[in-house]
Parts: structure tokens; C-alpha cells; sequence
């Protein structure tokens, strides 16, 4: 089984997908990681990698095979990845959503090197920036909107919830997904 997840910045995506991937004993492939080690080895910021992004389609095409290639190759994995849903079509879609501002208090909270804020409201100013540069690379290359919810098979408002919560819920989706799948043959 593969399960992908996706949503919004600040949602616990990483958080939840790690915790899953443990819990089910599965390979957690993170395509922002990926997408932050691209940055880092051009000395650039990933913010800086989404806007070349907006004009130059090789900063999301190399992940984004790279994803294809595991939606064929693997099993019994978790893809963190904004578009995985896109890329991995016989996956378990999972959307985690949360709060804009809460999602700029979890992020100035953490400890990523590159993203780095004075306080909330520049966390928060930043995550506005990133999801109108999303956006506009999805709909671009690909016509797609990361915010249309009949792509996914589960989506988690996060803001007033744990990730083990979170993950929780996923687990009792897996369970019912996997039924799903042996009825089938």
C-alpha cells in the first residue's frame, strides 16, 4: 500500500508522515526535504527555488519523476509530497489542512534552518507567499489545484488536533481502504 500525503504548509504533514511510516513499518520518502536539499546545494532558499520555479519547470520536474517512479517501483511506503496524490494515482490521498495562523505558530516553532521568522506574522505573511507560489507553478505545469478536496480520499482539519490524532485517523482509513481491497479480489 502507498499512502500519500499532502495539504497546506504548517499542517504537520512531515510530523504525521514520520509517526505513520513508524507505526506501519513503512519506507517515508519526504519530497520537501528533497525539494530543500535541491535549494541548499544551489545556495539558494527553497522560497527562492519555488520562484524560479514559476518560470523554470526543472525545479519540480526532477522530484516529480522521481515520485512517479516510486508510485510504480514501491509498496508499503509514505510519500510527504504536495502533489503526490497527483503523481502516485493508486495511493491513499490524504489531505492535511489547518489554520493559516495556527500553522505560522507551528512553523516558527520549528527548527528548519532555512525558514526562519521574527515572529507569527511574518511565519504568517511567508506561508501566503508560498501557497500563491504553489499554486502558481501547479496550475502552470499542470493545471491543478492543490485546494480542489475531490482529489483526496481523507482530509484532516489538523488545527485543533495532535498529529498522533492525526494519525490515527489515518490508520482507521488504512484499515477500511485495505478491506476495501480485498473485497475487490
Amino acid at each position: 500500500m502507498i499512502i500519500t500525503i499532502s495539504g497546506t504548509p504548517g499542517a504537520g504533514k512531515d510530523t504525521v508522515g514520520k509517526i505513520l511510516s513508524e507505526k506501519l513499518k513503512y519506507k517515508l520518502y519526504s519530497i520537501g526535504e528533497m525539494r530543500r536539499e535541491m535549494a541548499k546545494q544551489r545556495g539558494i532558499t527553497l522560497e527562492e527555488l519555488n520562484l524560479i520555479g514559476e518560470k523554470e519547470f526543472w525545479t519540480d520536474h526532477e522530484v516529480d519523476e522521481f515520485q512517479e517512479e516510486l508510485g510504480q517501483t514501491r509498496d508499503n511506503i509514505v510519500v510527504v509530497s504536495r502533489l503526490g496524490w497527483y503523481f502516485i494515482k493508486n495511493s491513499l490521498k490524504v489531505f492535511l489542512k489547518a489554520d493559516l495562523r495556527v500553522a505560522a505558530e507551528r512553523i516558527l516553532k520549528d527548527f528548519r534552518e532555512e525558514e526562519k521568522y521574527i515572529d507569527v506574522d511574518e511565519a504568517y505573511e511567508h506561508l501566503l507567499k508560498r501557497q500563491a507560489t504553489d499554486e502558481r507553478r501547479y496550475k502552470k505545469y499542470y493545471s491543478i489545484r492543490l485546494d480542489d478536496m475531490h482529489n483526496y480520499d481523507l482530509i484532516i482539519d489538523t488545527t485543533n488536533i495532535t498529529a498522533e490524532e492525526a494519525v490515527n485517523i489515518i490508520l482507521e482509513a488504512v484499515k477500511i481502504y485495505l478491506e476495501k481491497e480485498e473485497k475487490k479480489e
